[in-house]
């Protein structure tokens, strides 16, 4: 995968999210709510919340939305709830495709999934059909500055855990496992290291190039998923 263009295409991605930054609310809002109503409000005994709103945090997600959401999590007579549900499937020119979704309403979901699929040259799949081709990774992407210490960052990042680290002319790409994310995260950050992206995601171990026909058409596909209520994480393996 082509450095440069990865670290485009995260810069594309977060200004993308600040112009539905109240989409993006909303979604955390509801991550935070199931976090705290299957393991209670307390983060530090609670390590989903926990990552959830370090999450959060990063997306700038005011504390009244955050203390709104658990609260009516651990209220009384709280009626909701929510449901993960994974879809697997391809995507145009054979790009696997990972949707997370958090909903009360799996048959609303569902068929707005698969038209997101259908109406973009994808189709969706069976259980299993793409997963094993992703794994569940910490990754933190810092940018490199004039004042970078190089060594510094790579010291605290391996002392706190972290299980590879990538070095390129944009910056740092630093590899976890999730139970060791949030302590890399918070070494770096006692070291005044800043990110451009710090989550839990699923990194993809194989990847698929895209023909420059496809290209528009699998953006659209993303659009249309990302827009999506109910959808949380759209994580695929398409080249960059």
């Amino acid at each position: 995968m082509a450095g440069h263009s990865k670290w485009k295409n995260i810069q594309h991605r977060k200004g993308a999210q600040d112009a539905k930054r109240g989409k993006i609310f909303q979604k955390m809002s509801r991550e935070i709510y199931v976090a705290a109503k299957s393991g209670g409000p307390d983060p530090e005994t609670n390590p989903t919340l926990r990552l959830a709103l370090e999450k959060a945090k990063s997306a700038n997600v005011p504390n009244d939305v955050i203390k709104r959401a658990i609260d009516k999590a651990t209220g009384a007579g709280s009626d909701e709830n929510y449901e993960e549900i994974i879809y697997e499937g391809y995507g145009p020119g054979g790009v696997a495709v990972l949707v997370y979704c958090l909903t009360e309403n799996r048959n609303r979901t569902a068929p707005n999934v698969r038209v997101a699929f259908n109406k973009n040259g994808g189709n969706l799949g069976e259980s299993g059909s793409v997963s094993y081709m992703f794994d569940r990774k910490g990754r933190l992407f810092i940018e490199r500055t004039a004042e970078t210490d190089e060594d510094a960052v790579m010291m605290a990042a391996l002392e706190a855990g972290a299980e590879d680290i990538m070095s390129s002319e944009e910056g740092f790409e630093i590899i976890t496992q999730p139970s060791d994310f949030l302590s890399v995260k918070e070494a770096l950050e006692a070291e005044g290291i800043a990110f451009i992206s710090a989550e839990v995601e699923m990194i993809p171990s194989m990847y698929t190039a895209l023909a420059e026909e496809n290209v528009e058409k699998f953006e659209k596909m993303l659009d249309m998923l990302e827009d999506d209520d109910d959808v949380q994480n759209v994580f695929h393996n398409a080249e960059e």
